[in-house]
């Protein structure tokens, strides 16, 4: 038997995993509620969840959303996971965290010194986060079908495209499609999206 497992992105919840039932009507549908928050302890989570789950099922499916989809592609998973399906994901963590250092106007030296750097968006910036993301480049080999919001605020299109090209990743984009896809009108395009590509 096929089961499907589904890794939440950040403020999100196991229970997310519910929404996917219909589209896999005989597998078993699951949603791994991590409990750490670094590529290097979520990585080491997921990929231990996802370990013991290939053992007892035929083929292993990935649905992944936002930061879940960088750290299940930090847990060195490509073995046990057939196919992938990511929405929203965060692929070039680098860049990212590069940017928040300008919107909170934090300099590499500044983080260096101080190592975490609470921000008034919210975001605490890591020395260690970012070497860490710096020393361990992604490398993801599972065919994979990404869904991205042409007004997602986190990664930008040229990234996506880049990241869609180097791993042989399919790319589907809704244009007025946010990181995060939450209206009715948003929420109609990935269903009607993982339809098609299942």
């Amino acid at each position: 038997m096929d089961i499907v497992v589904y890794v939440h992105g950040k403020g999100g919840s196991a229970e997310e995993a519910g929404h996917y039932r219909a589209f896999f009507p005989a597998a078993e549908v699951l949603g791994l509620d991590y409990k750490t928050f670094t590529p290097w302890e979520t990585g080491n989570e997921i990929r231990k969840t996802v370990r013991d789950i290939d053992k007892k099922h035929d083929n292993v499916v990935l649905i992944a959303n936002s930061i879940g989809a960088f750290f299940s592609m930090c847990g060195g998973i490509d073995a046990y996971v057939k196919q992938a399906y990511f929405i929203s994901p965060v692929v070039d963590m680098e860049k990212l965290i590069r940017n928040m250092m300008q919107w909170a106007q934090v300099t590499e030296a500044d983080l260096k010194e101080q190592g975490v750097i609470h921000t008034a968006f919210g975001e605490d910036l890591s020395w260690e986060y970012l070497s860490y993301v710096r020393e361990h480049p992604l490398n993801w080999t599972v065919p994979t079908e990404i869904l991205y919001g042409g007004q997602d605020n986190l990664t930008d299109y040229a990234t996506m495209q880049v990241f869609a090209k180097a791993h042989d990743a399919n790319l589907t984009v809704m244009e007025a499609g946010e990181h995060w896809f939450h209206t009715e009108e948003q929420m109609k395009f990935l269903d009607d999206w993982l339809e098609r590509v299942k």
